[in-house]
């Protein structure tokens, strides 16, 4: 849920050879930009923490996150006294990092940066992080060969991917429902799937380590979980605005059904166990 693609959209311009990465992800920048990302982002530092965790990141470490979002990983690298880079390509997004490193008082970089193509060197970093991020790029081959292309002999690359079935999988079934993806794209919750993850990091170039875990989403109320997310959520927001008036109500209504089943609080609340990989790709 961090940012390097959106949700479904509909009109994308498929050719002989392929989907056109580049169109999809002129209108992904424009997605991520709606709303305000960071109102969604800042629930999920914990992930950012325990990914950092799962890295080992150490002090004075050259630490990449990438599509960083409104830089969750990257500030919990910069906690540990890492030397981080905060990229992604959505400048806007990049603001909301700068503004909270300087809120605490911490020191980090930011490049704007297409996870297809990062503008670093062959090993430039020891770990590299992403937490809801590069899983959704359209091109999924060429985002595992960077991450790895940056990352040093002996370091890794850290991940958190939602699962195909876990809460936010469904929900991104709910709304493609709705408003069809790209045609030809391959799904972004492919990335939290074992299979998938073996195929872009080979044995023969990383060991992978993963883990299925759970980030727990707690809200006032289903209702309040819908209006949050259609507010402020890019892409849910625009698949919204993509319909008509009587298919939002759908949309609404299907959104709240999914809630309603995987709410696990009986006082009124919202609190969901919501399934992600964490991996953890240590390159040979």
């Amino acid at each position: 849920m961090n940012a390097t693609t959106c949700l479904p959209q509909n009109g994308e311009t498929i050719s002989n050879l392929g989907p056109d990465f580049e169109a999809i992800k002129t209108k992904q920048r424009a997605t991520w930009g709606d709303g305000d990302y960071n109102v969604i982002g800042r629930s999920l530092q914990l992930v950012g923490e325990t990914i950092c965790e799962a890295a080992d990141v150490r002090g004075d470490e050259r630490v990449l996150d990438v599509a960083a979002g409104t830089g969750n990983a990257a500030l919990a690298a910069a906690r540990r006294w890492a030397q981080v880079t905060a990229a992604d390509y959505v400048e806007s997004l990049l603001d909301r990092t700068r503004a909270r490193a300087e809120a605490d008082g911490m020191e980090l970089e930011t490049r704007v940066a297409d996870a297809e193509s990062l503008p670093f060197e062959d090993g430039s970093y020891d770990k590299v992080l992403s937490t809801f991020g590069i899983m959704f790029a359209p091109n999924q081959e060429k985002v595992a060969a960077e991450l790895l292309r940056v990352c040093r002999s002996g370091g890794c690359v850290a991940l958190a991917n939602w699962t195909p079935d876990g809460f936010i999988g469904e929900l991104f079934k709910v709304v493609g429902r709705h408003v069809p993806p790209p045609a030809g794209v391959k799904s972004a919750a492919l990335w939290g799937t074992e299979a998938r993850l073996h195929e872009l990091f080979p044995a023969s170039t990383a060991a992978v380590r993963i883990e299925e875990k759970d980030f727990v989403f707690r809200y006032r109320s289903p209702q309040h979980f819908v209006d949050v997310f259609r507010t402020y959520y890019g892409p849910v927001l625009r698949a919204f605005a993509a319909l008509p008036e009587e298919r939002r109500e759908e949309l609404e209504r299907d959104m709240l059904a999914l809630i309603e089943r995987s709410n696990v609080a009986t006082d009124g609340t919202c609190v969901i166990p919501g399934a992600y990989l964490e991996v953890v790709v240590t390159k040979q």
